[in-house]
């Protein structure tokens, strides 16, 4: 279900339109966009909470984004920024699909959504408080969004429960790549090369990295666990919408991901695939 909502939700980091929204708001540069709109659900809050609920980001980087973007926008014009511009890029990507398809869609996935358990998850808990939009295509994205968020703050307690920090989580998945990946991934969570090196130290201290920076047989294992435990921490909303429901649920988002996935970029921070 991840690989399905997933694309619903990052067309706000990706596609033009989406960020398009928040220049015409006032915010220019990407990451203004990105802090200002992930974060906007918690509110006017300063670096220390972004820091520790965004986890894979170096802290530097999150300070120099807070708190000074909410000088040039507040979290509300944030808010609706966000909902302009995904509204904008889906509504063009889902407009050859028949619109009781989308609603159907949307409502599965609200339901979903509606039934998170918050406790422990602040921007799962924070999406999820927000109210609820009446357009189809406003209501997929926020349900999408409060999935999303909620299924990151269980992969964040997962990996909190292997002392897996946050550079290390970025050394870890480049390391699981054969070493590719490290000039997209370091730059774009702004971890510095010293950083980076120790944090290769302490992998290779417990087993997980051999001398050529690749992973070993103990870290796929440990990736194994933690993304076993992401699932289970995640799935707490299609048992409650129920097999069936969910199945139709996976039927109807696919061409809607689909279409989402190929305004994205590949490869992107997030690890998504494109979809086909």
């Amino acid at each position: 279900m991840w690989l399905l909502f997933e694309p619903v939700h990052a067309v706000t980091y990706f596609a033009s339109d989406a960020l398009g929204a928040f220049e015409e708001a006032g915010l220019r540069g990407f990451w203004r966009g990105y802090f200002a709109g992930r974060c906007a659900p918690l509110g006017a809050v300063n670096a220390g909470p972004v820091i520790a609920a965004f986890y894979g980001f170096a802290p530097r980087m999150v300070t120099r984004a807070l708190p000074d973007v909410w000088t040039r926008i507040t979290p509300e014009a944030a808010l609706e920024a966000r909902r302009i511009g995904s509204r904008r890029t889906l509504g063009k990507a889902v407009a050859d699909l028949p619109g009781r398809d989308v609603a159907e869609a949307a409502g599965l996935l609200r339901a979903a959504a509606e039934t998170v358990d918050v406790t422990g998850r602040v921007l799962g808990a924070a999406n999820a408080a927000l109210p609820w939009p009446e357009d189809p295509v406003d209501v997929l994205w926020q349900a999408a969004t409060v999935l999303r968020e909620h299924r990151g703050d269980g992969h964040v307690a997962a990996l909190l429960v292997e002392e897996v920090g946050g550079c290390e989580s970025n050394v870890w998945r480049v390391a699981l790549r054969d070493g590719d990946g490290r000039d997209f991934y370091q730059p774009a969570r702004g971890w510095s090369d010293d950083e980076w090196a120790a944090a290769l130290g302490r992998l290779r201290a417990r087993g997980w990295v051999d001398e050529n920076g690749k992973a070993t047989g103990a870290a796929h294992g440990a990736y194994d666990t933690v993304e076993g435990r992401t699932d289970r921490l995640a799935a707490g909303p299609w048992k409650a919408l129920g097999p069936d429901a969910t199945a139709r649920c996976a039927e109807l988002l696919y061409p809607i991901a689909v279409r989402a996935s190929r305004l994205l970029r590949h490869p992107n921070p997030i690890g998504l695939p494109e979809l086909t």
